[in-house]
C-alpha cells in the first residue's frame, strides 16, 4: 500500500489522525504527516477510511 498526502490541499481538519492514529500525525503546523516507518500503512485497516474522512480529500491510497 503506498499512502500520499498532498500537502497543498490539507487544510489541518485531523480526520486521519483521529481515524487511524497508528498511522498518521499532524505536524507542528496542524497539517497531516505520516508516522515515521508507517508510509506503508503498516497494515492498519482504517487508512481507507482514513482517506475517505478527509474533507478535502488530500490523502491518496493506492496498491503496490
Amino acid at each position: 500500500m503506498r499512502i500520499a498526502i498532498d500537502i497543498d490541499r490539507c487544510i489541518g481538519a485531523g480526520q486521519c489522525a483521529l481515524t487511524a492514529p497508528g498511522v498518521f500525525t499532524q505536524d507542528d503546523d496542524g497539517f497531516s504527516a505520516l508516522l515515521p516507518g508507517r508510509e506503508d500503512g503498516a497494515g492498519d485497516p482504517l487508512v481507507r477510511e482514513a482517506a475517505r474522512a478527509c474533507p478535502v480529500q488530500a490523502l491518496t491510497v493506492t496498491d503496490d
